[in-house]
């Protein structure tokens, strides 16, 4: 519960939710999503994670790797999708590229992954660079359609790639 002012202010910033989901949240519905995510467990350690910046002690963020799902909407076995979100006042630090690193040692070294997936929406240049730092390659765009006017680029990692080691 410490990191609700936190995570609600990250909700609510307009360039911090460009990226995902578009618009900012209302501060109900940001405390409620923080709320639901302390009553849901991790899946076998798969999740998003709060992101603590030790030195201040401070919620910045969430990252991790949770499931990766197929069209059907059921998780692929052995596969996750990695994710960061960090706090606007600590982009450019290099925090979303330590995080992705640690998550895809783990995904891969502790959980026995053999893939890992990241899904970004397409002009989230910064995102995009971090992943391919982090040796995903590009997969495919996924183009804005009328019922989804954003169009995505999908990357993937597989585990016999070494870069993450």
């Amino acid at each position: 519960m410490a990191d609700i002012e936190a995570y609600c202010e990250m909700e609510q910033d307009p360039d911090v939710r460009k990226f995902v989901g578009g618009y900012p949240r209302r501060r109900e519905d940001a405390e409620n999503r923080f709320l639901r995510g302390l009553e849901q467990p991790a899946v076998k350690m798969l999740s998003m994670w709060a992101t603590i910046l030790k030195t201040e002690n401070r919620y910045i963020g969430r990252c991790g790797i949770y499931p990766n799902f197929n069209d059907a909407g059921q998780p692929i076995a052995n596969e996750g999708t990695l994710a960061f979100y960090i706090a606007k006042a600590y982009w450019g630090n290099g925090f979303a590229k330590e995080a992705g690193r640690a998550f895809v040692n783990f995904g891969f070294n502790k959980l026995g992954l053999k893939r890992i997936v990241s899904t970004i929406q397409e002009g989230n240049d910064a995102s995009a660079r971090v992943v391919e730092k982090l040796g995903f390659s590009k997969t495919y765009t996924e183009p804005a359609t009328q019922t989804n006017l954003r169009s995505f680029i999908h990357f993937e990692l597989n585990n016999s790639i070494t870069a993450h080691k």
